[in-house]
């Protein structure tokens, strides 16, 4: 018997010391900002010059869902005992991360917190920051085709008639553009990238803000050389001539929620920066355990947190394009979040001879709306990987990019259009517009077309407008 007990007691105290292996993240959601020193009056101390002209440019009234949350809750929590690692001032919430599980009973007490969720569990790590140098290891390799001013990228700009934009002149000069991903391992050391418009960089996982190093993920390189390589008659991406901010939200480590805190937390802060465009080659849908995994039910666009971040961000006035999902082929098959979203442009992947790619993620939405909105080159496209190779890659986490940078371009062309008319302007120019389904959306988008779309758009703004003065 006394055996017996003390068996159970050392199975009890593993149990505990297991638990105390871990450290806990949780999303507190807030009754309210606080008080704060910020007014709607004064924007300049709370948004850069370029994101409130956006605001006026599009008539998008700067209201107090931009208003910071307040120091004082933050100063709050933190002496509770957890670490501020992300907020959103759109959503009211603010994420933690602590030591203890239980201490979430302390958050909870606080008097502006309505809600606590837990979105992550992991073993408590040292912090990787293996910085990179300048200096360029990974030359050039590539042949120069002179017949060819795209190169080895021809196929994921030409299925779009994409060209048609370039041949115009619009490259993307003037806009800027931001790609939330995962890591961009070896960037400054690639001299097939050397030559990109990059504005500014910044991390937003917790003990993970290295985006260059040895333990950074390329996946985001790669996205990124979709639309911004530059280098004529060997690899031209879509928009040449953006300007960049790489951003990174997703921790490869896991699969847990807080991933979307950190993208809606790096959302914000491409808009307050005055961002145009963001590129999101990311969803969600299935977690690792103990967190729950999201239902087809919720992809109805506007359950989902990292969802709910995309649509405040729609209205904002950022264009969006995102990710299908790569599960067309796997038992999930949908779509995953935030690419239900409403108001963000949604791509799916062909091959080269224009058939649904089998992994690209399907539609419907569960609210029955058309996703993906439409499709580019997914299969066999060509992207810059972490040695400074081209090579083929396949995922909807490229035909995005490569569409993103055409949108970029057909702004630049139109810039009085509002992100959701540039948005409805792709769709219209796609070959399904009149008949979309859950496999294609609308369908392939013809630049060419969009650009006569955009104009007749325009003439009967100016037209509306004209009757009413």
């Amino acid at each position: 018997m006394k055996k017996g007990i003390l068996s159970l007691i050392t199975i009890l105290l593993v149990s505990i010391l297991s638990a105390q292996d871990y450290n806990y993240q949780f999303r507190l959601s807030l009754k309210d900002k606080g008080k704060t020193s910020y007014t709607t009056d004064k924007p300049q101390d709370f948004l850069s010059e370029k994101a409130i002209e956006r605001r006026k440019k599009h008539n998008i009234a700067i209201n107090r869902t931009d208003l910071p949350i307040s120091d004082d809750y933050l100063r709050t929590i933190e002496e509770t005992g957890g670490k501020v690692i992300a907020k959103s001032k759109w959503l009211n919430t603010v994420t933690v991360h602590c030591t203890d599980s239980t201490m979430v009973n302390l958050f909870s007490a606080l008097p502006f917190v309505y809600d606590t969720q837990f979105v992550w569990r992991g073993k408590p790590d040292s912090i990787h920051n293996n910085k990179t140098d300048t200096v360029a290891i990974y030359p050039i390799k590539e042949n120069i085709d002179l017949d060819n001013y795209y190169g080895k990228a021809f196929d994921n700009i030409r299925l779009n008639n994409g060209q048609a934009l370039h041949n115009a002149g619009f490259k993307g000069d003037g806009i800027d553009i931001a790609v939330i991903d995962a890591g961009f391992n070896n960037l400054p050391k690639i001299e097939m990238l050397d030559n990109i418009h990059i504005k500014g960089q910044k991390g937003f996982v917790y003990q993970k803000e290295d985006l260059f190093g040895s333990s950074a993920n390329a996946h985001g390189l790669m996205v990124l050389s979709c639309i911004a390589a530059n280098k004529p008659n060997q690899l031209v991406g879509t928009a040449p001539e953006a300007n960049f901010w790489i951003l990174s939200s997703e921790d490869t480590r896991s699969e847990f929620p807080v991933e979307e805190d950190y993208w809606v937390a790096a959302v914000e802060y491409a808009d307050s920066i005055g961002v145009d465009v963001i590129n999101t080659s990311l969803g969600y849908a299935e977690f690792d355990k103990p967190a729950q995994s999201y239902t087809k039910a919720e992809l109805n666009g506007r359950s989902n947190f990292i969802t709910r971040g995309a649509n405040a961000a729609a209205n904002k006035g950022l264009l969006i394009v995102c990710s299908a999902g790569n599960s067309g082929d796997s038992p999930w098959r949908s779509i995953t979040s935030p690419a239900d979203a409403p108001n963000i442009l949604t791509v799916g992947a062909i091959q080269q001879d224009s058939i649904i790619s089998p992994f690209s993620s399907r539609g419907l939405t569960a609210d029955g709306r058309i996703k993906p909105d439409v499709v580019a080159l997914g299969s066999l496209s060509a992207v810059v990987n972490n040695k400074g190779l081209v090579s083929q890659n396949y995922g909807t986490s490229f035909s995005s990019p490569i569409m993103c940078g055409m949108a970029a371009c057909l702004w630049q062309a139109f810039p009085t259009l509002t992100n959701k008319e540039i948005i409805n302007v792709i769709r219209q120019s796609a070959n399904r517009y009149d008949f979309p389904d859950a496999d294609y959306g609308y369908g392939i988008p013809d630049m060419g077309k969009a650009m006569e779309i955009a104009q007749k758009v325009l003439e009967k703004k100016a037209l509306s407008k004209d009757k009413n003065k």
